[in-house]
Formats: C-alpha cells, structure tokens, sequence
C-alpha cells in the first residue's frame, strides 16, 4: 500500500501511466537479424551478378492516408481502470533501482538548496567579527552609568553621548519649555495630590516610568490619547493599570489631534534631559511583570527594571547601548555587500538592505548569529558583574527580532521555499519532456489523419 494518498486525478495519471507501461511492454517488435541477414545475401548475389545496388531503380509505393483517432482523457480512463484496475500506486511503476536514483536526485536537489543558504568561512568570520566587535566596544566604551556629582557617568562613549543630548537640549532652556504652557499636558503629575484614583509609586522620581505618555514609543498612543481626553494613563508600581481623567489639569486638553501629537513632542523635548529622564522605550510594559525571585533581595523583575531607571537606564543610555548594536548590523551588512559583488554580483542586487531570503539568502541567517553572539557576551558580562544595568537592552531587541525570524525561518519558511525550489526544477523537467513528446507526436502524425473525439 501506497504511503502517498492520491487526489482523484492523481490517481487517474497512475492508472493510465500503468496501462500504456503495460501496452508498450506487450509489443512485440520483429527481429530484425534475419531481415538484415537476407539484405546482406541479396547484396552479395547482385554483386556476383555484376549488378550495383547503387543504380537500382527506387520502387515507390503510394501509401493511403491512415487514420490516428486520439481518446478523449474519459476514455483513457475507463480503458485503464479496466484492464489495470483504479488503485496503481506511482511507486509499483518503477523499479528499486528507478526509485534509488529518484531519491537520491532530491537529495541532491535539496541539497542544491541548501547550500545556497549555507554560510562559508568568510560569511561565519563577518558574522563573529561583528558580534566580538559590538560586544568589546559596549564593554569598553559603553560601561555602566553611575550616579556621580557631576551627572551620569559611563564609558567615554556613553558620557560623548549624554553630552551631546545636553548640548543638543541645554537644561535651562529645556526648564523654560517645561513651565511653558505648549508642554504642558495632562499626564505628567508627580504626586498623588491631583489624583483621584491612587497611582501606587507615583512620585518625582518613578512618575516618567509609569505613566504611558512619557514612553518614547508608547507616549505617541496614550500620551497623545491622554491629552485629547484630559487623561493620565498609568502602570504603577504593582502592575495595576490606572486610566483616570486629571480634573486639575483640564485647561491643558487640546481639541485636535495634530495639536496634540506636537504637543506630546514638544514634552518629549522638555524631558529628554532631566536629572531622571525619559524611561527607555517600552520599559513601562516591565511593570505588568510581578513575578520572579531574582537575586539576595529576591526582586521581581518589575523591581529590577524600577530600580535600573532609578539608577540612570534611561533613554540617553538607550540610545548609547544601541550604538554597538548598530554597529554589528552595519558590519554585517556591509561585509555581505562587498562579499557579494566581489562574487560577481552587480551592486545593485548586492546592496543588503532587503531580508528577503530569495534576494539575499545568507544576510538574515548572518544577522542572526552575529547578533546572538555580541547577546552572549553581554549575558556573560550581566552574569559576571550581577548587575542588571550591564544589561543592553537594544541588544536584547535585536536578538529576540532575529531569533523570532531565524525559527519561522528553519521550522516554517525554509522546508516550503525548498520544497518549491525542487518542485521547480522537476516542472522544467518535465516542460522539457512535453516538448520532446508534442515534437515526436507532430512529426509522427504528419502521415496520419489525426481525429480527437
């Protein structure tokens, strides 16, 4: 019994395949041995005879136009079922040395396959180059921030950074814009004095990293939803989600909607360089996560991430720890370019900015592990150091997007694109194969009076 289960028309192929395999093995051809064995004698005999076989006179025989009636597929059918049955199975039609080589073909053809994503040397040394690179400079040059007298403090990279925010964003002129009336918005109380729902946590400190509207992603739904309705939305510090309307604080509603994205901006800005500046983007989601045990203290990780934004992990040090993580991706991709027109590939279906695997079938594996290991480096720094501000946080991002894309990749994309690749081959195979038939059955027919029913 088959391990396929055939469609109705697959089965039907089988049928007829079967019949015409058994018609055509039922032919008896002449054996032509003797016919050519009396041609000899009859050449032979003329020649002792004198006579040339060259200048015999040519005897031509007018032949009647015959007739070639061609079945409908019905008929094929019915005919086939009949002599052969209707349950072939397509393996019963060839032999164990047939079906060997047959699958030995697709093991190559996936195999074919394969190795078009398969990484060589120079690919593996790119990804770990990048990786090993990212993760020495976020050591070196990105470090840890510490509360000093002088502000923040961090690796040189890191401090470059946070200068250029506060030149950028100069704090006097940041204090005049937050006191004016174009920052102000209905989200940004620092007490519970204006609320009437309880905002557990809500202070001076802890009140841009539980409310919505200052996350630098989030803020551009609810803070610009909180501002049309005169609301606060909130995260505190239990994981409890509070959406209250802030009576205090009506005059500063807009009644527009593009009024009220400028004005979420314009807060933005007011916020960016405060002494506990904006929470990195969705970090405010980290308080829904009441769970865990984690170190002496047995902290959850909603109070590790409080205690990091507490500490300085705001988004200027986003920003910074996202430079090495920026710059694996650069590496990588540019490698991959230059790699790949030094193949012979032009430079316009070189330059690697589109994942898609058909056009550039290597860069998201590539990006893949490059990024999994400058993650393995910071894990190892996070696990050594015990301390989760040695934590980068972009990095992390980078990971989880790549390994997500990696796994759909192996488990779902990959076995059906490979599976096309192989069906592909075979189709132009077998359009080869109709074309040899369609030229054999039109040379063949020239001497009939074709009839299809």
């Amino acid at each position: 019994m088959s391990k396929f289960k055939y469609t109705e028309v697959e089965q039907q192929f089988n049928n007829v395949l079967n019949h015409q395999s058994k018609e055509l093995s039922s032919i008896k051809r002449p054996d032509m041995a003797s016919a050519e064995a009396c041609i000899s004698e009859s050449e032979a005999m003329l020649k002792e005879l004198g006579i040339s076989t060259e200048n015999l006179p040519k005897v031509v025989y007018p032949t009647p136009n015959r007739v070639m009636v061609v079945p409908t597929w019905e008929e094929l059918c019915n005919q086939a079922e009949q002599k052969v049955g209707s349950t072939t199975d397509l393996e019963s039609l060839f032999t164990f040395e047939e079906l060997r080589m047959n699958q030995a073909a697709l093991r190559a053809l996936n195999a074919d396959y394969n190795n078009i994503h398969k990484l060589d040397k120079i690919d593996i040394a790119i990804c770990a180059a990048a990786g090993i690179l990212g993760a020495v400079i976020e050591i070196l040059l990105i470090g840890i921030p510490q509360k000093t007298p002088e502000g923040l403090k961090g690796g040189p990279l890191s401090n470059y950074v946070r200068d250029w925010f506060n030149q950028r964003f100069p704090e006097e002129e940041m204090e005049k814009l937050a006191n004016s009336k174009v920052s102000k918005v209905s989200f940004d109380a620092q007490d519970n004095r204006h609320t009437t729902e309880y905002v557990t946590g809500l202070s001076a400190y802890y009140h841009r990293l539980l409310s919505l509207g200052h996350d630098p992603i989030l803020g551009l739904i609810f803070g610009v939803y909180d501002i049309l309705n005169g609301k606060m939305t909130t995260i505190d510090k239990t994981g409890k989600i509070v959406s209250q309307v802030m009576e205090n604080y009506a005059d500063r509603k807009e009644s527009d909607i593009f009024a009220a994205i400028a004005k979420q901006i314009i807060h933005f800005k007011s916020d960016i360089t405060t002494s506990m500046g904006l929470p990195a983007p969705l970090m405010a989601l980290f308080n829904l996560l009441q769970f865990g045990s984690i170190g002496e203290e047995e902290q959850t990780i909603a109070e590790i991430v409080q205690g990091m934004y507490y500490e300085g992990y705001d988004f200027i040090h986003f920003c910074s720890m996202s430079i090495p993580t920026m710059l694996v991706e650069v590496i990588i991709r540019l490698g991959y370019g230059i790699k790949r027109i030094k193949e012979g590939n032009s430079i316009k279906n070189s330059i690697p900015f589109s994942l898609n695997r058909e056009k550039h079938p290597k860069l998201s594996t590539m990006l893949f592990i490059g990024h999994s290991a400058a993650t393995a480096v910071n894990a190892g720094k996070v696990y050594f150091t015990k301390n989760p501000m040695a934590i980068n946080y972009p990095q992390w991002v980078a990971f989880a997007k790549y390994s997500y894309e990696q796994l759909k990749w192996v488990l779902l994309e990959k076995p059906e694109l490979r599976d096309a690749y192989v069906r592909g081959i075979i189709a132009e195979e077998l359009n080869e194969v109709y074309a040899e038939i369609d030229k054999s059955f039109a040379e063949m027919s020239e001497e009939y009076i074709v009839v299809f029913n």
